[in-house]
């Protein structure tokens, strides 16, 4: 067996087993990212990333074309994140070998000699689908050892009313496996208890609600309703614009939840991600949008940090918990947006396995009754 075959089956065997080992770690492939925030990537400067336990190298050509990588050299794994961007192309700092951004494509190896027969340009670091929108850096991450489609589809992007608004960006770390992040994003029941304030929930403010819920594509709607009546913000913007505030909320396969606020011509958009950083490890994205002129992104932010830093301790806490592997329960109503979760979930890896249409969980609208 000659040298390059051993070679090329010995980067498919690892392949395989990291593609099996990540499959493990519940990840969904094939689907866009928020890997970085598009005004951290600038200049020449190379930035690090991890999403879904691969470790990325972000950057920005001279054209101003954002790429990602994956951060090693395909010789001997350097980090490419230690070497340099010369606008167009990328450097290793261990042995010089160049590939270019866009494509991972190796240009040159500057130890080849005249005699040497390799061909630089079959050579390949590894490389993803990059696209912005609404100030993020987003990654298209296909799983190890597959092919990427011929064209990815458009990275999301987050939905705006007008041509004028203000928009702002909140991050944070959890250290959990993605799923708890998820439920705890779509948990209906959580507010008074993590979420108590002056200004949002009381425990004593508690009541039945009742919301329907229908299927959409890849995920689930909370249908347009009046919001709470035990939040004041929304009162607010009732009593400022004199007509009713509706709200719809979605989730969307693999991680994705938007809420739509709109009462007369004024309008709320949100959208926050839950991305895999490790197995043990995610973080949200939250990205608003707002035509509201009474709310300064200062005072948003600080409100909004409020409600990141409560949730974080929430699942700090749970991690303790979660450490021991104890038996978990999930009830009606209010973790039936849960279940879904996972059905959904289950199904899409069902149906990219058998070729077969993806079965959806919900047959169609119900109703969900749960008391917050």
């Amino acid at each position: 067996m000659s040298e390059a075959v051993r070679t090329m089956l010995q980067t498919h065997a690892e392949a395989a087993r990291e593609a099996a080992a990540q499959a493990d770690a519940g990840f969904l492939w094939d689907f866009w990212y928020p890997a970085a925030r598009s005004t951290a990537v600038r200049g020449q400067k190379l930035v690090t990333a991890m999403l879904l336990e691969v470790p990325l190298v972000l950057g920005r050509t001279s054209e101003g074309k954002v790429f990602a990588m994956r951060d090693s050299c395909p010789h001997r794994g350097m980090p490419l994140s230690y070497g340099r961007l010369d606008g167009r192309v990328v450097e290793c700092c261990y042995h010089g070998w160049r590939f270019d951004a866009c494509s991972g494509q190796c240009v040159e190896i500057p130890s080849l000699s005249s005699q040497d027969k390799l061909k630089v340009e079959r050579i390949f670091a590894g490389h993803y689908p990059c696209q912005e929108r609404d100030g993020y850096v987003w990654v298209y991450m296909n799983a190890p050892g597959t092919k990427l489609p011929e064209t990815a589809p458009a990275a999301p992007a987050l939905t705006v009313f007008s041509d004028k608004y203000r928009i702002t960006h909140l991050s944070c770390d959890l250290p959990s496996h993605i799923d708890h992040g998820i439920i705890g994003l779509m948990d209906p029941a959580h507010g008074p208890f993590v979420h108590q304030s002056w200004f949002w929930r009381k425990r004593g403010s508690i009541h039945e609600k009742a919301k329907q819920f229908e299927p959409i594509p890849n995920g689930f709607r909370m249908s347009p309703h009046s919001p709470s009546t035990n939040s004041a913000p929304y009162q607010l913007l009732k009593k400022i614009t004199g007509e009713p505030v509706t709200t719809t909320i979605d989730f969307v396969l693999p991680n994705l939840r938007t809420e739509i606020d709109q009462s007369g011509k004024m309008w709320f958009s949100s959208r926050a991600t839950v991305t895999p950083v490790r197995r043990d490890l995610c973080r949200i994205d939250f990205v608003a949008a707002w035509n509201l002129f009474f709310l300064p992104v200062s005072i948003f932010r600080i409100f909004g940090k409020i409600f990141l830093r409560q949730d974080q301790e929430t699942m700090i806490q749970q991690a303790e918990g979660l450490k021991h592997n104890p038996r978990l329960m999930l009830i009606d109503d209010a973790d039936r947006p849960a279940k879904w979760y996972f059905a959904l979930k289950a199904n899409l890896i069902e149906s990219r396995r058998t070729g077969e249409a993806m079965a959806h969980p919900m047959d169609g609208p119900v109703t969900l009754r749960w008391r917050s």
